[in-house]
């Protein structure tokens, strides 16, 4: 059947008002980039990747950056990852305790520091474990709880496959996340729709699909080719929110200069509210290269963007590319 991406879905019991869900976005989806993605359309947002372990030793950062949640971002799900189930539970019911609507479970994510912990990718090999993971992270928050994961960890596994089985029939989990691409691919290679397929056509529970979109084309094939319940952006998000609004019929074409200028000055007001004005002069470094992508700067005035040392610098730098915008 095909789906469209306004149509309105339910997991566990939460009503999403359309198939576009905002990845977990690691180092990056804190809360305004979540109301950012809200603001531009998407349905469901998924937070950045939290230790539980930091959550039950109420660690001072991880609690005041990573649990703060907008008012106007709901639904919103919190992502989780760690290997221990009793500490899983206890993170699970600060989190709901945090005001969060779902908790999603990272047991795909491939990077070392991660895996070595028993985290992760590293669940894909020790099934038993994930699913005793995923039912104290429902028993603990009395919300509904998804798995992110991907095929396996190496080409040709399907424990991933296997294991969302188990998690549906005995974790009770209200849906899965399913990256199709197998671990050590990281980003890389081309991802396995019909894979994610056969997924959907075997368990009884929602999957969203993730990997790939970097275009509005992309992701509409990629809820078609899948079947899947809904689509997750991830990098193809990054700097452009108006790809939320596109695929949702909102709004045709590109943003223009004066929108994106407008955007990013918005961006650059939330982290300082989040981080204060110092962190986040250095944190937005990371953001600044997506919009002056964004703006088809030439060399010389995206390297000024990128490299602003502060806050007060980027706003310089934005006055002065729309005074020029002006007087061209």
């Amino acid at each position: 059947m095909t789906r469209s991406l306004n149509d309105p879905w339910n997991l566990g019991g939460i009503e999403v008002s359309n198939r576009l869900v905002l990845a977990p976005l690691a180092g990056i989806g804190n809360w305004f980039v979540r109301l950012q993605a809200k603001r531009h359309g998407a349905g469901l947002v998924v937070s950045e990747m939290v230790s539980s372990f930091g959550i039950k030793h109420g660690n001072e950062r991880t609690v005041r950056e990573f649990l703060r949640i907008h008012p106007d971002e709901h639904p919103v799900s919190m992502q989780l990852f760690g290997h221990d189930a009793s500490v899983m539970a206890e993170a699970a019911e600060k989190v709901a305790a945090a005001g969060a609507d779902a908790i999603d479970l990272n047991m795909g994510c491939p990077v070392r520091k991660v895996m070595k912990t028993g985290a992760g990718a590293a669940l894909l090999d020790d099934p038993d474990k994930a699913v005793a993971i995923a039912i104290a992270a429902r028993e603990g928050s009395g919300l509904p709880v998804t798995v992110k994961l991907r095929p396996g960890r190496l080409p040709g596994d399907r424990a991933g496959v296997d294991l969302a089985k188990r998690l549906v029939d005995e974790a009770g989990v209200a849906g899965i996340a399913f990256h199709p691409r197998h671990a050590s691919q990281q980003h890389k290679g081309k991802p396995d729709y019909a894979l994610a397929a056969e997924l959907v056509e075997a368990i009884d529970v929602p999957v969203v699909v993730s990997g790939g979109m970097l275009s509005d084309e992309s992701a509409l094939h990629a809820l078609e080719a899948s079947g899947a319940e809904a689509v997750m952006l991830a990098r193809g998000s990054f700097g452009n929110p108006w790809r939320f609004e596109r695929l949702l019929g909102l709004r045709e074409g590109e943003p223009s200069r004066a929108e994106v200028l407008d955007e990013l000055r918005w961006v650059i007001d939330r982290a300082e509210e989040h981080l204060g004005v110092e962190r986040a002069g250095r944190y937005l470094r990371k953001f600044y290269p997506w919009y002056a992508e964004r703006l088809e700067l030439p060399k010389p005035a995206a390297h000024e963007l990128s490299t602003a040392p502060t806050t007060k610098a980027a706003r310089d730098c934005l006055e002065r590319l729309e005074d020029a915008a002006v007087a061209a």
